[in-house]
């Protein structure tokens, strides 16, 4: 598909992967890139030129959004397992309310919509999905996409990430992701925080590699589960070691699933190879401080 000619709106694109998927856009020379995000997590510090930048919630988006694009890419929903319990309210309004609002303005302005589902359904042989309101309402969620391509003609495409990692990551706080705190731990000379058992695996992914595929199946994919994950699987403490310093286990948390299949054939079909492996970025990483 080419972009140029394209008008694209980016949910969140102030934040970790929409950001850097409007960075890529623009090297694809796409002249109108749109983001709508509340700020949230996203940063204005992830601004990139050329950008048309509109404030608000995904809940507002018949008020907000003036114009027919020809791709959503929706990335603003609410996206933290453990954090959900706390903020649940917080993640129906954004996963439920808000994805509703865009899924039917996609179907009015026949906008081919860009999913950005959750692995957590694959987690612990099919048992992640009920372990959180998050990952409930994030499977929930492509079970709609889906209906709305079977009732109304919907034009669509489910794409999978696993712990995506890489520059503007957020490294502080309740919403900080796991390489992220870890390279903070790292720098600031303290032990790094592990929750038990520490033996939960996750398939840690580059950025640049996510953006690679999601651009792949948007020009040429439709259907559900493409996963964009990278094969190898770590656990949590081996993740842990690769930064050589002191480790310290944190209590277990609920909704922390064990394992999640990596679901990767179809988005490999188009082409697509993750090429960052983790040791080497954590190898880098620590050169560099």
């Amino acid at each position: 598909m080419k972009y140029k000619n394209k008008k694209i709106l980016v949910t969140g694109g102030a934040g970790f992967i929409g950001s850097h998927l409007c960075e890529q856009l623009i090297k694809e020379n796409c002249t109108e890139v749109f983001s709508l995000d509340n700020y949230s997590t996203g940063s204005y510090e992830n601004h990139i030129s050329g950008i048309n930048y509109i404030e608000g919630s995904t809940g507002d988006i018949y008020e907000l959004i003036k114009f027919s694009p020809d791709i959503v890419f929706h990335f603003a929903e609410y996206s933290r397992v453990e954090q959900s319990f706390d903020d649940y309210k917080k993640v129906f309004k954004s996963n439920i309310d808000g994805t509703r609002q865009v899924i039917e303005f996609c179907k009015d302005n026949n906008a081919k919509l860009i999913y950005a589902g959750s692995s957590t359904k694959f987690g612990d042989g099919g048992l992640g999905r009920e372990q959180s309101p998050y990952a409930w309402s994030k499977a929930t969620n492509t079970e709609l996409v889906k209906n709305y391509h079977t009732w109304f003609g919907l034009p669509y495409a489910i794409v999978y990430f696993y712990n995506v990692y890489g520059g503007r990551e957020i490294s502080n706080g309740k919403y900080a992701t796991v390489i992220a705190k870890f390279c903070q731990f790292k720098k600031n000379n303290k032990p790094i925080e592990v929750v038990k058992p520490g033996s939960q695996k996750r398939n840690f992914t580059y950025i640049s590699d996510v953006i690679d595929a999601i651009l792949l199946v948007a020009e040429s994919a439709y259907g559900d589960d493409f996963g964009i994950g990278h094969p190898k699987a770590y656990s949590i403490y081996e993740v842990a070691k690769m930064f050589e310093t002191d480790i310290v286990f944190l209590e277990e948390r609920k909704g922390n699933r064990m394992s999640a299949d990596v679901i990767t054939d179809k988005t490999k079909a188009l082409g697509w190879n993750p090429t960052m492996e983790l040791e080497d970025y954590i190898k880098n990483f620590i050169k560099k401080i």
